[in-house]
């Protein structure tokens, strides 16, 4: 089902003071403690640039899945990859066209190693950690290790002061606005069920975080 956040976040309560987007003392500042744990960094302005630095990333040939993301939706990736202008395997695409739901599950459960794995995530400690969750863990299972590549695409709003704010954005922010979507697609709700605190990439050059200069996703 084709949503936008529009369809649902007017029906979520949200603390507002964490889904600001951050000023450019603040990411400079988040962006070195990143690169410290060993992520790479990209800074882009917008979700055109966005979109732009992810396709640079993947390289012609290679596997790419994604875990469900609307920031990646409101960047233009998923109709991207889904419309097959590019020269990648499209694992999405491989799966749902499977009518067998246990050999789909089992499909997702091996798209979890692509080449390129993408998604967002629900919050960044300005000291350089990341926070996601979600329901069935499809999207953070490939992040601390199963993928060859992670690339996660988030707006600066998701930025806080610390480890804290970030573990309270999750549940006061990300939280209710995908119960929202869950409820508004699936007609069931949603909850914090597998939970991720990235603290740091050992794998030099596997994680790379584009930042967008733009209140994106949640």
């Amino acid at each position: 089902m084709s949503q936008q956040k529009a369809d649902y976040a007017d029906d979520a309560e949200i603390d507002e003071t964490l889904d600001q987007p951050a000023d450019d003392a603040t990411v400079e500042e988040t962006v070195a403690n990143l690169e410290e744990r060993g992520f790479d960094v990209i800074v882009v302005d917008d979700a055109d640039e966005a979109l732009d630095a992810v396709q640079s990333q993947i390289p012609a040939g290679a596997s790419v899945m994604n875990g469900h993301s609307t920031t990646l939706e409101e960047i233009g990736f998923d109709d991207f990859l889904s419309g097959g202008d590019h020269e990648w395997e499209s694992l999405p695409d491989q799966i749902w066209s499977i009518d067998d739901d246990a050999e789909r599950q089992t499909a997702r459960r091996e798209s979890q190693t692509a080449d390129y794995f993408l998604g967002g995530i629900n919050a960044i400690a300005q000291t350089g950690e990341l926070v996601a969750a979600d329901l069935s863990g499809s999207r953070i299972g490939a992040y601390p290790f199963a993928a060859g590549n992670v690339v996660i695409v988030t707006g600066t709003n998701k930025i806080v002061p610390t480890l804290d704010d970030a573990l309270d954005r999750l549940e006061s922010v990300a939280y209710p606005l995908e119960n929202e979507r869950a409820q508004e697609a699936y007609g069931v709700e949603s909850a914090v069920a597998k939970q991720l605190i990235y603290r740091r990439e050992t794998e030099e050059g596997r994680t790379t975080i584009v930042l967008v200069r733009e209140r994106l996703g949640y």
